[in-house]
C-alpha cells in the first residue's frame, strides 16, 4: 500500500528544478488561508481536467500537462492572468473526456510555474485557491471552457471543539509518519507548524492515500466537521494497517534473529565436536563416502555420488538443500545397482511348486517352464513381459508369488488402479518439495536385487488427467529393448530394468492402449471350470479357511457333494473368490458350534446343512426360464468377469411395422437386429410368415437386466432365432444356447471369448451350444473333461439354423396369427399417407 504522503517526496524534486520556488509547502496562516478561500471566482473559467488528482484549497501540487487541449490552455492561461480551473475525471483512463465524464466541483488554481521537460511535454506547478461548482460547459475546443459559481467551505466549529479537532487530526498523521519508513521525518514538522485548519485538512486530503472519487467526496463536503471525521476516517483506517504491518515485520525479524541464534550455536557445537574429534557431520559424510566405494555402482552413478558428496560437505547443516542433498545420496547407495539374486533352475522343481500352489493354469505353468529353460541355455536372456488377463478370482496376483517363488527371486507388487499421476511411475524431480523416485525405482530398493519379480496389479485400471498419462510412463519400463535405461526423474541416472520379470494383470483389454499392449505378452487366464473348483477347494481353499478360523483338520469334513453343492447354487462366478469365502462361512459356523461347547468329535458338513450356515439357495437354473412361449432365445455373452447367458425375447403386436428395441443395448447389437429383421423378410415366403406380418404388425426386441449396458456382434444369431420364433410362432428348444455374428448374406462370423461362453452354458444347465464354424480351434483348446456331454454344433450360414433351433411344430399358425381386417389395413393405410415420409420406422428406446 502506499503511503498517504508519498507526494511529499515530489516537493523536492520541485525545489531542485525551480530556484526561486523558496517553499514548497507554504505553511499560510488563517488569516492568510481564508484570504486565498474566500477570493473571488470569475463568473468563466477555462477547465483543466485532472487523471487521477484532486486539487484542494492552499495545496501546491506539480502537474504533468500531456494532451493538446490541456497544453493549449496552459500556455494562454500561463499568457494572461494564470487563472485557471481544476477539475477532476470520473474515469482515469480516458484520454478523451466529455463534459459528463467530469466531476462537477473543483478548485480554483493560480499557475506558479511552467517549465518545459527534455521529452518534450510541460510540467506546471499549481495551487488551489478556492472551489467553485460548473454551471454549464459553453466550449469544448481547443479546450474546455464553463461558466461557474462559488461552492464555499463552511467552519461550523470552533473554540476547544475545534482545538480538539484539530489536535486529534495531527497526532493521528504524526503516528503514520513515525510508522512509514517511506514518508520523510520532516513531514511531521510541516505537519505542527501548519496553523490554519482548513489548510491542514486540505493538505492531509490531498495526500491520502485513498482513491480520486473518495478525495472528490471529502472535497465535495461543506462543513469543516464532517469534512474532519471523513479524514480521520481514512486515517484511522490507514494507522491500522501500518500497525499490522508494523507486527508482522517484528515477527520476521523475530524468527530471523532465532534462525541466526540457531546457526551460531550450531557452528560452535561443531567447533566442540572438532576439538574433541567428534565432527558428526564429517562423521556421517565419511561414511556415506565409505558405502560408495564398497557398494559397485555403475562409473556415472560413482561419479554422481562423489560429486553431491562434496556439495554436501560445502552445504551447512541448517540449509534445506543440505537434507535434500543427503537424500539423493541415500537412495543411490539403497538401490541394488549389480546386486542379483540366484535363479533356481531346475525345471522339476519350478513345475512342482507351480503344480503346489495352483490347480490347472497350465498355460501359464508352460510359458514359465519354458521361460525357464531359455535361460538355462542361454545366461544373458533379457526377462519377458507378461500380463495375465481374466476375470476375477481367477489366481492372477497369487500366481506372480508362486512364479517368484518358483524362480527363488524376490518378488514386489504394486497396484496401479486408480494412478493418474505420471511421477507415480517416474517419480518427481528434485526441485519438487518432498520429492521421491517413482514406484519402480522404490519396488526395486525394497527388493534388493536388481532381478525381482515385479507385479504391476490392474494396469487396465489407470487413469489420465491433467498430471499425465501415467501408462505412456509405462511404454518405457514394459519394453524389453528400452528398459535397461529407465530413466527416474529423481534419480537422473540410468537404471538397469532388464533383468526383472515384469507381470502385469488385467481384468479387460479394451482400457489399455495398443502400444502398452504390443509391449507385453497377453496369457489369457480363463474361468474355472466345476471340477476345477472342486479340485482348488479340496487343495487350497478349504484348508487355507479351516486354519484362519481356528479349527483343526479332524474337526470339520466336507463332502465332495457339499462342494459340489456351494459352487453350484450358492456362486456364480470365474474365480473362486466367493467359493472361499463361503467355505469361510461354513468353517465360522462350526467353529461357532465348537466354541459354545459342542465336542461332538468331526463335523461332516452334508449337503443338507448348508441353509443352516449359508441360508437359502442363492442361485438356480434358469433353463425353465427359457423358452415357454414363442420369441424368446438363449444368447450366449462375455463379460470382463467372466461368461454369462443372456435371454433374447421379441413380441408382436399391431402397428404400422415399426422395430422397437429396449435393454441398454448399444450400436452394434441394435445393428445385428435390423440384420435380423431384413433377412427374415427377405426368406420370408420360404418360412410362411405372411407379408402382413412386416406391414401391419410392430416388433419389440428387449433384452433384460435393462440396467446393464449390452454391446457386441455376438448376440446375432441369438436375436435371429429369437425374432424368427416370433414371427414363425414356433418355440426356441428349452436346452439350446448359441452365439455368432450374423451378416446381411447369411454367413455366421466368428467370435470371442468361447471357453467363458461355453463355461457359462455349463452352469446354466445347457444341452447344447451353437457356435460359428471358424471356432472350432477355441473349442479344441477346452479340456474334453470340461465338456462332459455338452453338445457342440457349428454353423457357417443362418439358413439351416431355424431348424435346429425351432421346434418342429408352430404354436399357431402364422397366416392366421397375422392376419388382420381390411378395415384395419384401410386406416393403417391412411394413416401411412398422412405421416411425413421422412419419419424413422426404427425406434431406439
Amino acid at each position: 500500500m502506499k503511503n498517504i504522503f508519498d507526494n511529499m517526496a515530489n516537493f523536492e524534486d520541485i525545489q531542485d528544478q525551480f530556484d526561486d520556488f523558496e517553499q514548497a509547502i507554504p505553511l499560510m496562516s488563517e488569516e492568510e488561508e481564508k484570504e486565498l478561500t474566500q477570493s473571488e471566482v470569475p463568473d468563466e473559467l477555462p477547465i483543466l481536467p485532472l487523471k487521477n488528482t484532486v486539487l484542494f484549497p492552499g495545496v501546491v501540487v506539480p502537474i504533468t500537462v500531456g494532451r493538446d487541449r490541456s497544453l493549449k490552455l496552459v500556455k494562454e492561461a500561463y499568457e494572461s492572468d494564470k487563472t485557471i480551473g481544476v477539475v477532476s475525471q470520473k474515469d482515469e483512463e480516458d484520454e478523451d473526456p466529455d463534459e459528463k465524464d467530469l466531476y462537477e466541483v473543483g478548485t480554483v488554481a493560480q499557475i506558479l510555474k511552467l517549465i518545459k521537460m527534455p521529452d518534450g511535454s510541460k510540467s506546471i506547478v499549481i495551487q488551489g485557491k478556492t472551489t467553485f461548482k460548473v454551471e454549464e460547459f459553453l466550449q469544448k475546443d481547443p479546450y474546455f471552457r464553463a461558466t461557474v459559481e462559488p461552492y464555499r467551505q463552511e467552519m461550523d466549529i470552533e473554540g476547544v471543539e475545534l482545538d480538539a479537532s484539530i489536535r486529534s487530526v495531527k497526532e493521528t498523521a504524526q503516528k503514520i509518519v513515525n510508522l512509514s519508513p517511506n514518508i520523510p521525518s520532516e513531514a511531521s514538522v510541516a505537519i505542527n507548524n501548519i496553523n490554519s485548519p482548513n489548510f491542514l485538512l486540505n493538505f492531509i486530503s490531498s495526500n491520502l492515500n485513498v482513491s480520486t472519487s473518495d478525495k472528490q467526496e471529502v472535497l465535495e463536503i461543506r462543513k469543516f466537521s464532517e469534512r474532519m471525521e471523513r479524514v480521520m476516517e481514512f486515517l484511522n483506517k490507514e494507522l491500522q494497517v501500518l500497525n499490522l504491518s508494523e507486527e508482522i515485520r517484528t515477527k520476521v525479524k523475530s524468527d530471523i534473529d532465532e534462525q541466526q541464534r540457531d546457526f551460531y550455536l550450531r557452528q560452535q557445537m561443531k567447533a566442540i565436536q572438532e576439538a574433541l574429534g567428534e565432527d558428526g557431520e564429517h562423521q556421517e559424510i565419511a561414511s556415506l563416502r565409505k558405502r560408495a566405494k564398497e557398494k559397485n555402482l555403475p562409473e556415472e552413478a560413482q561419479e554422481t555420488v562423489e560429486k553431491e558428496l562434496k556439495r554436501l560437505e560445502r552445504t551447512p547443516n541448517s540449509s534445506p538443500n543440505h537434507g535434500v542433498i543427503h537424500n539423493y545420496i541415500e537412495w543411490i547407495l539403497d538401490l541394488p545397482w549389480e546386486k542379483y539374486s540366484d535363479d533356481n533352475l531346475d525345471l522339476e522343481n519350478a513345475q512342482e511348486v507351480l503344480d503346489d500352489d495352483h490347480y490347472g493354469l497350465d498355460k501359464v505353468k508352460k510359458r514359465i517352464i519354458e521361460y525357464l529353460a531359455v535361460l538355462k541355455l542361454k545366461d544373458d536372456m533379457k526377462a519377458p513381459i507378461l500380463c495375465f488377463y481374466g476375470p476375477p478370482g481367477v489366481g492372477k496376483t497369487s500366481l506372480g508369488k508362486s512364479i517368484a517363488r518358483a524362480l527363488n527371486r524376490k518378488f514386489e507388487r504394486f497396484s496401479l488402479g486408480g494412478i493418474h499421476d505420471e511421477a507415480e511411475i517416474r517419480g518427481h524431480r528434485r526441485t519438487y518439495i518432498g520429492a521421491l523416485p517413482g514406484r519402480i525405482l522404490r519396488a526395486m530398493k525394497k527388493a534388493g536385487t536388481s532381478n525381482p519379480v515385479m507385479m504391476l496389479d490392474e494396469i487396465d485400471k489407470v487413469g489420465s488427467d491433467y498430471r499425465g498419462d501415467p501408462t505412456s510412463a509405462l511404454l518405457e519400463v514394459l519394453d524389453p529393448e528400452q528398459n535397461d535405461s529407465f530413466a527416474d526423474n529423481y534419480l537422473e541416472l540410468e537404471y538397469d530394468l532388464s533383468n526383472v520379470l515384469f507381470i502385469a494383470t488385467a481384468n479387460s483389454l479394451d482400457t489399455i492402449p495398443a502400444p502398452l499392449r504390443d509391449r507385453m505378452e497377453i496369457i489369457n487366464i480363463s474361468g474355472y471350470t466345476l471340477q476345477e473348483k472342486t479340485q482348488i477347494a479340496k487343495e487350497h481353499l478349504m484348508p487355507k479357511q479351516i486354519k484362519e478360523n481356528g479349527l483343526k483338520d479332524d474337526q470339520i469334513e466336507f463332502k465332495d457333494e457339499t462342494i459340489k453343492q456351494i459352487i453350484e447354487k450358492y456362486t456364480r462366478e470365474s474365480g473362486v473368490r466367493s467359493l472361499e469365502r463361503e467355505i469361510g462361512s461354513v468353517c465360522r459356523g462350526v467353529a461357532a458350534k465348537i466354541a459354545k461347547g459342542d465336542d461332538g468329535g468331526e463335523h461332516v458338513v452334508d449337503p443338507d446343512d448348508l441353509q443352516e450356515y449359508l441360508g437359502k439357495r442363492k442361485y438356480f437354473s434358469e433353463v425353465a426360464e427359457r423358452t415357454k412361449v414363442p420369441g424368446v432365445a438363449t444368447g450366449l455373452a462375455w463379460t470382463p468377469y467372466g461368461g454369462d447367458i443372456l435371454f433374447i425375447e421379441a413380441s408382436v403386436s399391431k402397428g404400422t411395422g415399426k422395430l422397437h428395441i429396449t435393454g441398454q443395448l448399444g450400436d452394434v447389437m441394435k445393428e445385428s437386429a435390423m440384420l435380423a429383421m431384413s433377412y427374415l423378410r427377405a426368406h420370408s415366403d420360404e418360412l410362411n410368415i405372411p407379408e402382413e406380418a412386416f406391414k401391419y404388425w410392430d416388433l419389440h426386441i428387449h433384452v433384460p437386466k435393462g440396467a446393464v449396458p449390452k454391446d457386441g456382434p455376438s448376440a446375432g444369431v441369438s436375436i435371429f432365432s429369437a425374432v424368427a420364433s416370433i414371427f414363425t410362432q414356433r418355440k426356441v428348444k428349452g436346452t439350446l444356447a448359441m452365439t455368432g455374428e450374423i451378416t446381411l448374406r447369411g454367413l455366421v462370423l466368428p467370435v470371442g471369448g468361447i471357453k467363458e461362453k461355453v463355461l457359462a452354458a455349463k452352469r446354466a444347465g445347457i444341452e447344447k451350444v451353437l457356435l460359428p464354424q471358424k471356432n472350432e480351434k477355441d473349442v479344441a483348446e477346452i479340456e474334453e473333461d470340461v465338456l462332459g456331454d455338452l453338445e457342440v454344433q457349428y454353423l457357417e450360414r443362418m439358413d439351416p439354423l431355424l431348424d435346429i433351433v425351432l421346434e418342429d411344430e408352430a404354436v399357431r399358425d402364422p397366416q392366421k396369427r397375422f392376419k388382420v381386417s381390411e378395415s384395419y389395413k384401410k386406416k393403417t393405410s391412411e394413416n401411412s399417407e398422412s405421416t411425413d415420409s421422412t419419419e424413422e420406422t426404427i425406434v431406439m428406446e
